[in-house]
């Protein structure tokens, strides 16, 4: 048994599900001697709803989100090689095969619009970034992704072969700007995504905290409620104890008395 089997079992479990099971398996790895898997699964973290969505999604339609993914990949490569027919149609189809798998999430019921929308931008994440695609397709995701670099976009058919030429200093200029204005579009956007995912991470942390509070109230509450029916017992235990000890030091007395009378 290694941590990804581990993994794989309680990714694809409810989140209501996960902690009970997570305690589980770390306890069978403890029994089995093998300290540093139990370590390695308690810290598995508890999934959100929408996370487990998407977990759902890896292991029930596989092939819808292979699609999904081979899009990304292939948008991404046209991105790099800056092909505008490509980007056109990719980006169209990435609309389209989204949408489908979105509607897949949805489907399966229990999603708030709130974790609607943290699955589409999960999708949306594994579409651009190649690094998100493989822990979406893992299928272990414990919160939704979010991506904070440039998203391939389509780009104007027709290059600058296509048109007449600037000058060098306009064109120079024209760059600059461009530069400047991405520059700034990026830093917004990173500080945005970074807000988002400090958000979540605080959110995730919350519901584990509080999950974990929950059972500790439950378990004391089971604890006390225990101690008071043995204490209960254990009152009447002695009531009993004081009882036999009153008719133990009367039954002594007596038969001393009838000692006495018979040596007289």
């Amino acid at each position: 048994m290694d941590l990804d089997e581990v993994a794989d079992r309680l990714y694809a479990l409810p989140p209501s599900e996960f902690t009970a099971a997570r305690e589980a398996e770390a306890r069978a790895a403890k029994d089995a001697g093998d300290v540093r898997l139990s370590r390695d699964i308690a810290k598995l973290r508890r999934p959100t709803v929408s996370a487990y969505a998407v977990n759902r999604l890896a292991r029930e339609h596989p092939d819808a989100l292979a699609e999904l993914l081979d899009v990304g990949e292939r948008l991404r490569a046209a991105w790099q090689e800056q092909d505008a027919d490509a980007l056109a149609e990719l980006t169209q189809r990435r609309g389209d095969v989204t949408g489908k798998v979105g509607r897949l999430a949805r489907r399966a019921g229990g999603l708030s619009a709130a974790a609607g929308t943290e699955v589409d931008q999960t999708l949306d994440a594994a579409v651009v970034d190649a690094d998100a695609a493989d822990q979406v397709r893992r299928g272990h995701l414990a919160k939704p992704l979010h991506y904070s670099g440039f998203a391939p976009a389509p780009i104007p058919r027709g290059r600058p072969a296509t048109r007449r030429r600037k000058s060098a200093d306009t064109e120079a200029d024209t760059e600059t700007g461009a530069a400047a204005a991405a520059a700034e579009a990026a830093k917004r956007e990173e500080t945005a995504a970074r807000k988002a995912r400090e958000r979540q991470e605080a959110e995730a942390a919350h519901r584990e905290w509080r999950e974990a509070l929950e059972v500790a109230e439950r378990e004391h509450g089971e604890r006390a409620e225990k101690v008071a029916r043995l204490e209960t017992k254990l009152a009447k235990a002695r009531k009993r104890l004081a009882d036999s000890q009153q008719r133990l030091e009367v039954t002594r007395r007596e038969e001393r008395h009838a000692r006495q009378r018979l040596d007289r």
